[in-house]
């Protein structure tokens, strides 16, 4: 793969290029793209469709070369094609790419993960994380044999239809409380508080507290900026859940198996009653995941009345992908590597960004960040985000893009660092973005 320089271009020695591609992919994908945030349009310009990838590094359909932090949105915690997840797949494939039935994989994965996360009895496997948050309130409801469900603004849980109410990600992007196509009475059983507000949901739970199945949050929300929560508003709605009887659901999609190996149950200390997991677990592939204590996982089909199936659950060539990259983290000080990781990229890029001709700051949780363009202390929840920061954002994007260094599209999205990372790839990022904010 060839550098992209100073200017983010080459001489293209392939037959098509991102803009010929996105051309052809507009004409039989809704918007060009098979996920909305990739199209660009929050940051504008053309998206660079990505032809190979290794290490820290990707090369798009023109030649050019970036340095990435995107990660895939986050799955990617050992970088792009790690031998060990490479020669994984590969022996796996030769073995049958899926069964529809059992496989050893799916049990030594399920060890894994239970072995890892606080509180955690079982587990079950489905192929999203949208998947597996939507099954995760199903069984809450079908345990508790209620049906109202609490989630916060801004905070992102897959686009099941109860969920998709005031979420973040590609929704904050594109400005939108929630989506055209929900029915109003899914809306309805879906109760939404703003996030660091104790008094909002004590007075919920007083007048509620016996309608309610379960509380739904990012412990670490992640999908509409980073916004690392007090740890007293955690242990708040633990305490608030627990007094009236309903289920706390830690959705660790993202945080989960990246910023511990017990996630954030195990930085917080609080245990919740089910979490749901995705990204890492798969390492790379297509797996969700969400389990809890044996008393309310049994109440899943076939033991149990709540529903749930999958003919790509547990997927053995997708279990292959998890093990090697869980193993790798474990064999390798993999989270005390990424913790070094971010540290030093919080020291590099501190001074960088408080010379910074805007406000500008880098929030950072193990090998999660996010830049803050906004003044004052990093927000704590969605409406505290200054809409500027979007703009201000399309900038450095470019700029950054421009000078081999890719970050996501949109200015509400994380960045991730991964063991493929190193000194002199923080280096690069940091001298790449001082000139952007100097132009």
């Amino acid at each position: 793969m060839r550098s992209a320089g100073t200017t983010g271009t080459t001489v293209s020695t392939v037959s098509t290029t991102s803009a010929e591609f996105f051309v052809r992919a507009q004409k039989v994908l809704p918007g060009g793209v098979s996920s909305p945030v990739r199209a660009f349009g929050a940051v504008g310009g053309t998206p660079r469709v990505i032809v190979r990838a290794q290490g820290a590094e990707v090369e798009d359909a023109d030649g050019a070369r970036y340095l990435d932090f995107v990660g895939s949105w986050g799955p990617l915690i050992l970088g792009h094609a790690h031998p060990a997840v490479v020669a994984a797949l590969s022996a796996a494939c030769a073995r049958g790419t899926t069964f529809g039935a059992p496989c050893p994989g799916e049990i030594e994965l399920a060890e894994r993960v239970v072995g890892a996360y606080p509180g955690l009895e079982k587990v079950r496997f489905v192929c999203s994380g949208t998947e597996a948050t939507m099954s995760a309130i199903r069984l809450a409801r079908g345990f508790t044999g209620r049906e109202l469900v609490v989630k916060f603004a801004g905070c992102y849980h897959g686009h099941a239809d109860h969920l998709l109410v005031q979420a973040g990600s590609g929704l904050a992007t594109f400005a939108k409380p929630s989506s055209a196509g929900v029915p109003a009475a899914f809306a309805q059983r879906t109760l939404v508080l703003d996030l660091d507000d104790e008094e909002a949901l004590l007075a919920l739970f007083r007048a509620r507290g016996d309608e309610i199945a379960a509380l739904i949050v990012e412990p670490l929300p992640a999908n509409n900026g980073l916004l690392v929560q007090r740890p007293a508003f955690l242990a708040a709605l633990r305490r608030a859940t627990a007094q009236a009887g309903a289920l706390l659901v830690f959705d660790e999609v993202i945080s989960g198996f990246r910023v511990a190996r017990g996630g954030m149950a195990q930085l917080s200390g609080i245990t919740p009653d089910l979490a749901t997991f995705g990204k890492v677990v798969g390492g790379g592939l297509p797996v969700g995941a969400f389990g809890g204590r044996a008393q309310i996982m049994d109440r899943l089909a076939p033991e149990g009345p709540v529903y749930q199936a999958g003919t790509l659950s547990g997927n053995p060539v997708a279990m292959a992908a998890g093990l090697a990259t869980l193993e790798t983290l474990e064999r390798e000080d993999g989270w005390a590597r990424l913790e070094q990781l971010g540290r030093a990229l919080e020291s590099r890029l501190a001074p960088v960004l408080a010379a910074a001709p805007f406000p500008a700051r880098l929030v950072r949780v193990g090998s999660i960040f996010w830049i803050a363009l906004q003044e004052g202390e990093p927000p704590r929840r969605a409406d505290a985000i200054d809409p500027a920061a979007a703009e201000r954002y399309r900038g450095l994007f470019h700029g950054l893009l421009a000078r081999g260094v890719a970050l996501a599209p949109s200015a509400y999205e994380v960045g991730f660092l991964s063991l493929a990372h190193d000194a002199g790839h923080i280096e690069r990022f940091a001298v790449a973005l001082k000139e952007v904010l100097a132009a």
